[in-house]
Order: C-alpha cells, then sequence, then structure tokens
C-alpha cells in the first residue's frame, strides 16, 4: 500500500546529509531497523522507488529519514535535496532490515550507519545499550553523521575510525582484519554491519575467518 505524506522539517545533519521529517499515516508501525520503499510524489519519480531506513522510533509521532546526499549522482537524493517543507513524498509499507538479535559490535560504514540509528536509540530509551559498541568508518571527520549523540549514547563505546585524512584524535585505518584483530576482544558477540558491498564482502570473510558464528552475523548493504 503506498500513502502520501508531507514533508513537515528538513535539517543539515552533515554537509551531504539530510533529516527529513515526515507525516506518519495512521496505524503505521515498524520495527528498529526496518526500511520503507520512498520516492517522491511526482511524475518523474512516482514510479521509482528507493530504501530508506526508519531512524525514528516507532512511538514517535511522525517518521523520521537520515538521508546521505549525492549530487553529482542524476539520482532520487539529488531531487530530494531540493524538497522543501509541505512537498510530498509516497512510502510504502515497511519491511524487514536488520533487526537487534542482543548485545555486539555494529559496524558501519559511511551512510551504513542508518539501519543502526533506531536500533542504538531505542536500546538507548529502554537502557538496554550496555555490551553495545558501534565502530564506525568514515572518509573525513566532517563525514560522521550523528557525532555528538553517538558520543552522549554510548561514551568510549563509539570508535571512529577515519580513512581519508590524517587525524590524531581519530583511528586512521580502515576496518578490515588487521583492525578486527586489535581492537576486538570477544568474537562469540554478534556482529551488525552495514556498508558499502566491498567492505561487506570483506568483512564477512574476516569475521569468520577469525571465529565469529555465522548465524551471529546480521548483514546489511
Amino acid at each position: 500500500m503506498e500513502h502520501i505524506v508531507k514533508i513537515l522539517e528538513i535539517e543539515k545533519v552533515t554537509h551531504n546529509v539530510k533529516r527529513f521529517v515526515i507525516e506518519k499515516p495512521d496505524n503505521y508501525t515498524f520495527n528498529p531497523g526496518q526500511a520503507t520503499s520512498v520516492t517522491i510524489n511526482s511524475d518523474q519519480w512516482k514510479d521509482d522507488k528507493h530504501p530508506f531506513t526508519f531512524t525514528s522510533l516507532n512511538e514517535d509521532e511522525h517518521l523520521e529519514f537520515t538521508i546521505k546526499i549525492y549530487p553529482v549522482h542524476n539520482g532520487l537524493t539529488k531531487d530530494l535535496d531540493q524538497l522543501k517543507k509541505s512537498d510530498e513524498l509516497i512510502i510504502e509499507e515497511p519491511w524487514g532490515a536488520i533487526q537487534y538479535k542482543g548485545p555486539g559490535y555494529f559496524i558501519a560504514g559511511g551512510a551504513g550507519v542508518t539501519p543502526f540509528i533506531a536500533i542504538l536509540r531505542d536500546l538507548h530509551k529502554k537502557n538496554k545499550l550496555k555490551g553495545n559498541t558501534l565502530l564506525f568508518s568514515n572518509k573525513t571527520e566532517k563525514d560522521i553523521i550523528l557525532k555528538d549523540e553517538f558520543e552522549k549514547m554510548l561514551g568510549d563505546d563509539f570508535i571512529n575510525v577515519i580513512t581519508d585524512e590524517k587525524t590524531d584524535k581519530y583511528i586512521n585505518q580502515f576496518i578490515d582484519r588487521d583492525f578486527l584483530e586489535k581492537h576486538i576482544d570477544d568474537f562469540s558477540k554478534k556482529f551488525y554491519v552495514c556498508g558499502p558491498p566491498e567492505m561487506i564482502e570483506d568483512l564477512k570473510k574476516s569475521l569468520k575467518d577469525l571465529g565469529a558464528d555465522p548465524d551471529a552475523l546480521v548483514f546489511e548493504e
């Protein structure tokens, strides 16, 4: 089922990420980590939907998406970047994505962090974040999405990794097998991984080689 909803608020999160707050249809429910198909309510886009994860919680009054904008791509996010308050989107029913299965390591590359936002917010609200760590890889410091919120929620369990600029504040390294061996001390925990396809494939192999239980690995591309 399709729902036409108005944009209520647009806010800049980073230099290339925006937060869209939209109307929530009546009796619309979802679980943290789930996504839906979204497009712009226009003749050009109405038949071309793209998946986005909810970053709001089910009990919130409105829906929220945190979306990375790709201005050089002639795609949906380029046009989303031009939208204003009261413009309309089309969304469908929620569908399954990453689901929380217990404490562990959340490993995200860039905008791959978005499926984890609602999960971590939900755990924080329930006072159940203990035992979870977020390992977040970005090209530069300015790319870190929701840095202040993650620091407040997770403290020392929020670990930033920067790959394309030298910084004394964060780890300068890719999240690869060498990184996992250095920074993870318990491979019996759950692993939630989301990022670029090449990162996903590398970590799938590395985690299994290092002894992680295949049933405890949750991947979302």
